[in-house]
């Protein structure tokens, strides 16, 4: 169990230092979007390549942000019904959502995948728009993607497991953002202070 828990360390420090760096794309999004409205409303000018560039980088925030959103535990859940359950309960519950439903989905897309983004690379796919971009690193985004998901997936099961084995505290998956009372209470707790 050890070794199992020290490649989930290592996944998980893989795939938050790609979470925090790909948040800068978010930025790049916001900047070239405003740019390219800038232009086209003062100069009546643009071109695809600008709004496509938008759509990569929406791509790859999502993509490869949502093995660091899966890391931090913040996918959308059932949490008012399975709140109410023991933690034990709720750790079965994420074990059975991990081998039946996560991990298999993200094989299977990984498996067509690769071939998909291996005949993009190799043709040099295009844009078919006028002024568009290459295809093929949006392309491969999908396989690098589903594959940081896949190993994400792969070290929230150890964890899992590790916790019902008594070798692993619930803090080393549960949310890592504040929830809504605690946003509330040091929002009053600011208040009081003013």
């Amino acid at each position: 169990m050890s070794f199992l828990l020290s490649i989930s360390k290592w996944i998980d420090a893989i795939n938050e230092k790609i979470g925090l760096a790909v948040g800068w794309a978010l930025l790049a999004a916001v900047i070239i979007c405003s740019g390219n409205a800038l232009i086209r409303y003062a100069f009546n000018m643009s071109s695809n390549g600008w709004l496509e560039i938008q759509w990569y980088l929406f791509s790859l925030m999502f993509l490869m942000g949502a093995s660091y959103t899966l890391r931090r535990n913040e996918h959308v859940r059932i949490d008012v019904i399975v709140g109410r359950l023991s933690k034990r309960t709720q750790v079965w519950i994420d074990l059975l959502g991990f081998v039946f439903f996560l991990l298999p989905m993200t094989i299977l897309i990984l498996y067509d995948a690769i071939p998909y983004a291996m005949v993009s690379i190799s043709s040099q796919e295009m844009s078919s728009n006028s002024g568009g971009l290459i295809l093929w690193p949006a392309k491969i985004m999908i396989p690098i993607g589903f594959a940081l998901l896949t190993l994400q997936g792969i070290s929230e099961l150890i964890k899992r497991i590790g916790f019902l084995v008594g070798r692993v505290d619930a803090s080393a998956f549960e949310k890592q953002a504040p929830t809504p009372e605690d946003e509330i209470n040091a929002i009053k707790s600011a208040n009081k202070l003013n």
